[in-house]
């Protein structure tokens, strides 16, 4: 039968020249489309099918059929018998039943030339949106087609490919098109959707065929495996309230407690395997609401193949780790984290990627990713490759990644890891081994202007979130605005006040007087940036021991030593860090191979320290003097930062409209009795804080929960009391609401 809208006599092919055919079926033809698929012409529709195993292939449209030719090396041509493209399927055969399947090469692309546009500017805001692998649904045909979009920017590339389980791993099916010269390479592949496993083919500019996982991909293989995987996301979020509230917070002057934790090894099952991001998501929320803390940070959840790099060597910037389920896992565990009132910071790693053959590293046979200048392009201290920040393209793939945490995943802030070996071209690197930039200098200008572009972009974007730099140095101004020439970011760890703090604990009591300037320096910088007081995973391994083996003395006072710490960190200025497993007192350094000690909990001076960091949590929060002027000078003052021969600091903490808070912390092994303290006011002082308390399995020294304030000049304070300070402590005072 010949439709009524078709010549009567099929036309002739439309001939391609036969070099064009070799180079399609090579690879190398940058628009396969151009001679695959349906071509209308006065006669006809010429369909040309590249099939290289089989043994027949026939286009049905219809009621009707059309069997191709072989033409040359896999490829087969056809005319259809009709004025215009019909809605068309192809069946193929090789050696069993033939398949049905769509045809790749009659959909348009799916990238519009602004997209294309933004792109080759680096100014995308939305890359994920149109690069990487993204499940399409159309409607309009006989059939509503449901299919994949792949796109990927491999700028020097002779040819891409793309293969998967779809095509049984044979891309000579699927040569990529080329779009202008945008670098982007696209293909829509019907009939394929979440759980596809995929990678690219490349012929580099080198010649060189690689096999190369997606840069965009959203999920990934669980490693050993490295292909990328098709996710279209079904989550529904639960979260409204949390994200309806967060563009009006302010995190600089609102009270920020930070539990950093390692997901693979907070808990793990008897066999050793991962928790679930379900179970995580049961389990966890519950646990951080309880202790009090404000926040979480998670160590990179981004796809990483080696677990002993903790994440920090990431090969899909996009991909959520598939070690604990898919995508839409991860967004549950946020939003349980977010329903408890729990703000959720990631780990991420704009400075270096892994070297892994079949990720990032010579993209399309150059370096595309990497700076091309090995003094730039590569880590010598971590083994890995640098990016390229002179390259548009790489900053805006970097501040897309960034947005795309926090707005598809609804994350709250992003700690941005490594920042001082990004600020400088002679991070890690002897004479010799850098250049100094156009001006001379030593700092990193491209990558000084892809932190200020991030920042600023998210910022603008995501009002209420925050950015934290592990900075190490004194570079200016990393948390002034974008505006005032700064970095941008909210926060800056102070790895300062950690060393000094940690390096004063960890002298015996009877020789703590002669480093007594080392828990008072960094008072003397606190409000030159924004800062978090890290007591990070980076203090607790690497044989440096846990938190609580780092203080001295017999097991009494290691514990009491510890708790005293506590409390004297949270009363600091800056918003406070502390790593899992410091909560339980933690005995063993950490490692990722092996759960946290969960056992300790059965021993009550365990669970002590346990209960000191809830009521430190929760005392912190309700005391808005602790975090009102946190960054503020008008928010801090000293009683005295001289008693040395006590080794004792005492001061006070205020915000406007909130009652004052009176810090002591005694680092003596011995108590002091009628101690004289300076304090801003008379009345009532509430004894809200005591880490010897009994309740903690301290020695139960203390002021019966109350001291009051007389009229009477002492050190500075227009009023005093006379205390007992207890032994390896730290005492908060709060006055009374009914205080004069």
């Amino acid at each position: 039968m010949t439709p009524a809208n078709s010549p009567q006599t099929p036309a002739p092919v439309k001939p391609v020249p036969q070099e064009e055919l070799a180079l399609v079926v090579r690879g190398e033809h940058g628009q396969p489309h151009g001679v695959l698929g349906p071509h209308p012409h006065e006669g006809g529709v010429t369909v040309r099918v590249l099939r290289p195993l089989a043994s027949s292939v026939v286009v049905r449209y219809g009621t009707e059929e059309t069997r191709l030719e072989h033409e040359h090396e896999g490829v087969w041509v056809g005319v259809l018998p009709v004025a215009d493209v019909p809605d068309y399927r192809v069946e193929v055969a090789y050696d069993g039943e033939p398949l049905v399947v769509d045809d790749p090469y009659r959909f348009l692309p799916t990238l519009g030339e602004v997209d294309l546009h933004l792109i080759n500017e680096g100014r995308h805001e939305l890359l994920w949106t149109v690069l990487g692998a993204r499940v399409h649904h159309y409607a309009g045909f006989s059939e509503p087609v449901t299919g994949t979009s792949f796109a990927v920017w491999a700028p020097h590339a002779r040819g891409v490919r793309l293969q998967g389980d779809f095509n049984a791993w044979d891309g000579r099916e699927h040569p990529m098109r080329q779009l202008g010269s945008s670098g982007v390479w696209e293909l829509f592949v019907p009939d394929i959707g979440t759980g596809t496993s995929y990678k690219y083919a490349i012929l580099g500019a080198d010649g060189e065929w690689r096999e190369k996982a997606d840069p965009m991909a959203a999920w990934a293989e669980t490693p050993p495996a490295t292909s990328s995987l098709v996710f279209e996301s079904t989550y529904d979020w639960g979260d409204d309230a949390w994200m309806a509230a967060r563009p009006d917070k302010r995190p600089v002057a609102e009270a920020m407690s930070v539990y950093e934790m390692h997901l693979a090894s907070w808990k793990k099952h008897p066999d050793g395997s991962f928790w679930s991001w379900a179970e995580l998501a049961e389990d966890l929320p519950g646990y951080l609401a309880d202790l009090g803390f404000t926040h979480v940070e998670l160590m990179p959840v981004m796809q990483h193949p080696f677990g002993g790099s903790w994440g920090y060597h990431v090969t899909s910037y996009f991909a959520p780790d598939s070690r604990f389920g898919d995508p839409d896992g991860f967004k549950l565990l946020v939003d349980r984290l977010h329903q408890a009132g729990i703000g959720v910071i990631l780990d991420w790693v704009p400075g270096h990627f892994a070297t892994d053959p079949w990720a990032l590293v010579k993209f399309d046979g150059t370096p595309l990713y990497e700076d091309p200048n090995p003094q730039r392009g590569w880590h010598k201290e971590w083994g890995s490759h640098i990016f390229n920040f002179g390259r548009n393209e790489v900053r805006n793939f970097l501040y897309a990644n960034a947005l795309y945490w926090l707005e598809e995943f609804h994350a709250d802030g992003l700690r941005v890891d490594g920042v001082a070996s990004m600020l400088y071209l002679d991070y890690s690197r002897e004479e010799g081994e850098w250049t100094p930039n156009k001006h001379g200098g030593r700092e990193n200008l491209e990558a000084v202007q892809f932190l200020q572009e991030m920042n600023a972009t998210v910022y603008k974007r995501v009002p209420g979130i925050v950015t934290i730099a592990e900075e190490s140095t004194s570079w200016p101004g990393v948390t002034e605005p974008t505006s005032a020439g700064g970095l941008g970011f909210g926060f800056k760890w102070n790895m300062g006040w950690m060393h000094d703090s940690l390096r004063y604990m960890a002298n015996e009591p009877v020789h703590r007087a002669h480093h007594h300037g080392e828990m008072t320096f960094s008072l003397v910088y606190a409000w030159s940036e924004n800062y978090v007081l890290p007591i990070s995973h980076d203090e607790v391994v690497h044989g440096k021991g846990s938190l609580l083996r780092k203080m001295p003395g017999d097991r009494w006072q290691q514990l009491a030593n510890l708790r005293a710490y506590l409390g004297f960190m949270w009363a600091h200025p800056g918003k406070q860090l502390l790593f899992m497993g410091a909560e339980l007192g933690q005995e063993s350094e950490w490692a990722e191979s092996r759960e946290l000690d969960w056992w300790l909990m059965d021993h009550p001076e365990h669970h002590g320290v346990h209960a000191l960091v809830r009521d430190l949590n929760s005392t912190y929060t309700s005391s808005p003097a602790m975090w009102g002027l946190d960054h503020e000078p008008e928010g801090f003052s000293w009683i005295d930062a001289n008693d040395a021969g006590h080794n004792v600091f005492s001061f006070v903490r205020r915000a406007p409209g909130a009652p004052d808070v009176v810090c002591v912390a005694n680092f003596a092994a011995v108590p002091h009795h009628d101690y004289r303290l300076g304090l801003p006011a008379e009345g009532t002082w509430e004894e809200v804080v005591n880490t010897d308390a009994s309740a903690y399995t301290g020695s139960g020294v203390g002021n019966m929960g109350v001291i009051t304030g007389v009229a009477g000049e002492h050190s500075g304070q227009p009023a005093h009391a006379d205390i007992v300070v207890p032994p390896l402590a730290t005492v908060w005072f709060r006055r009374a609401e009914t205080a004069d």
